[in-house]
């Protein structure tokens, strides 16, 4: 197939195949004297790994770890970067449900706003958007 008929079937841009190969991640075949570059159905294959570990927030720096483990540490060692993954979403867990809660903080000014500065507006303005709100539950 060609690299249009690849994306296309992977159901991503031309251009996200052409960076991907930049990267590394996946091969780009040989090109035939005066001809198109043709991709097999493990270039697919390959192609859809990758986007289901983006869907499992795995980074391209991750994804390219996680493919090139030899297959006898494969599983002790993806596991260890699953857990660095799943702890640093924790992480972000806490930190959206904080902005959440300045989110919710700011409309609710907004809504009592009486003709004044926006509260939102203010907020980014001063660079107080990420201050921490007063007791608003998430």
């Amino acid at each position: 197939m060609t690299i249009g008929q690849l994306a296309a079937a992977a159901g991503v841009h031309v251009e996200t195949v052409r960076y991907y190969q930049r990267r590394g991640l996946l091969d780009t075949p040989d090109k035939p004297l005066g001809g198109h570059r043709r991709y097999t159905e493990l270039a697919l294959e390959r192609l859809q790994i990758i986007r289901n570990a983006q869907k499992l927030a795995f980074t391209l720096g991750e994804v390219a770890e996680l493919l090139a483990m030899p297959e006898c540490d494969t599983c002790r060692r993806a596991r260890s970067i699953a857990q660095a993954k799943l702890a640093g979403l924790g992480e972000r867990v806490l930190e959206m449900n904080r902005i959440r809660r300045r989110l919710r903080a700011l409309i609710k000014r907004c809504d009592a706003n009486r003709g004044g500065k926006c509260p939102v507006l203010v907020a980014i303005t001063r660079d107080d958007a990420g201050a921490k709100p007063s007791g608003d539950a998430p």
